[in-house]
């Protein structure tokens, strides 16, 4: 079954059939053409895993950070970066990651952020004389640290195939993902002092520092609150995330006063969207884990990377090696539903912690966003920047080294995540 699945899928994905689609009908025909599963349990298992409570933290998290995203709030944000960081060498690649940093407490998303942020800044670079190729470089690469601050989807999916707690997920992917800030801030600083890149000069923007900070302290406050309400027990993960809305909808109608029916028209409209398009790949990834478990895949593989490779560096690497490669052609949530289940079992035999196992699943594969040839954050920034891929590509080079050594950091230390 695993193979006519596996051969059926390729064809597909090759056919540009959406992933979700190619899932199902791979995992179908796979069903079909052995003949041991009634078709009505096969049906079952596509839907069971939409039914999960903790699953609908995904909707309440996307829609708060849409509300918060669309309106006042993101311009105070990239104010408050630019008054930070914005005299700097390379300051407004800085403001960038900055700002992608914060934005990562309010989406969740890093596909969201890339497109809102990418949007605002990527044309202001431009016309300050920054190469259009750098500006959506810095914008695809620092998007994915949406991925590891809280509220993180991609930790909340991996979640539900580890059985991994969310609250010790969300806080082990902090630090990760501060240090991947840092490092992409280095690079915008050391390419902005080497290829002399304009810097912001007005005074009275950084005497405006406190009133900045005052004005974007509610999205700075908020992945705050969820990690404290969820490691002290306060609420559970969905809880948190139908605060997180009413957060969302109290900052904007009594702090900003902007909040309007359109806005939340909109932020309602693009939720049901983004979640469809979840819920469609987890039903998916359910059937296709159907068919792998019932092979036991994920046993054998466990067992064979033990009985080959034996040092576990050296499955770590193996796991590592396979993540960014389907990370190149696989969206994120799609590859952490495929591979989680077998990564898991591999992890468990060799004695590696679960929250550690995700930290690293996350970053590998939000590398893979900004990558060719299916980079979804590095479409994204060429498309808006309006350059070749190419030239986008070959701007990014710096930021793979950061990320790869965050990787490899995360990988082999697990005291950077286990605390």
């Amino acid at each position: 079954m695993t193979a006519v699945m596996t051969g059926l899928f390729a064809v597909l994905l090759a056919l540009s059939v959406p992933v979700g689609y190619a899932l199902i009908i791979a995992a179908g025909a796979a069903i079909l053409f052995n003949g041991g599963t009634p078709t009505v349990l096969a049906v079952v298992k596509l839907f069971q895993p939409t039914q999960s409570f903790p699953l609908l933290a995904i909707p309440f998290f996307i829609l708060s950070g849409s509300l918060m995203m669309s309106g006042t709030l993101g311009q105070k944000l990239v104010q408050f970066a630019a008054a930070l960081v914005g005299r700097f060498h390379g300051g407004m690649g800085q403001v960038t990651v900055v700002g992608s940093t914060i934005f990562g407490g309010v989406s969740g998303s890093a596909v969201a952020e890339a497109s809102a942020l990418g949007s605002m800044l990527i044309p202001w670079q431009k016309r300050e004389g920054y190469p259009a190729g750098f500006a959506a470089a810095v914008t695809a690469s620092s998007s994915t640290i949406a991925g590891l601050i809280p509220p993180s989807i991609p930790l909340i999916l991996y979640s539900t195939v580890s059985n991994a707690s969310i609250a010790a997920l969300f806080s082990a992917a902090v630090l990760p993902g501060l240090m991947l800030a840092a490092g992409m801030m280095v690079v915008c600083y050391l390419s902005g002092r080497i290829r002399n890149f304009p810097r912001l000069t007005d005074s009275a923007q950084f005497r405006s520092m406190g009133k900045s900070l005052f004005s974007a302290l509610p999205a700075l406050l908020m992945p705050f609150f969820i990690v404290v309400l969820l490691r002290a027990g306060i609420a559970t993960p969905t809880e948190v995330s139908v605060i997180a809305v009413f957060y969302a909808l109290v900052v904007s109608l009594v702090v900003y006063r902007d909040l309007t029916w359109a806005r939340i028209r909109e932020a309602l409209v693009g939720t049901v969207v983004t979640t469809g398009i979840v819920m469609l790949v987890i039903a998916a990834s359910s059937l296709v884990g159907h068919v792998l478990i019932s092979e036991r895949v994920p046993a054998i593989v466990a067992q064979w990377a033990q009985d080959t490779l034996v040092n576990a560096i050296l499955i770590i690497l193996m796991m590592n090696i396979i993540m960014l490669v389907v990370g190149m052609f696989l969206d994120l949530p799609a590859a952490i539903l495929l591979l989680g289940p077998t990564f898991v079992a591999i992890g468990q035999a060799i004695g590696m912690d679960p929250i550690q196992l995700g930290v690293m699943v996350c970053i590998n594969l939000s590398i893979g966003l900004f990558t060719p040839p299916i980079g979804t954050t590095l479409f994204i920034g060429a498309a808006i920047a309006r350059v070749p891929i190419g030239a986008v590509v070959k701007e990014l080079w710096p930021f793979y080294l950061v990320a790869f050594s965050v990787l490899i950091l995360m990988s082999y230390i697990p005291a950077l995540t286990i605390y």
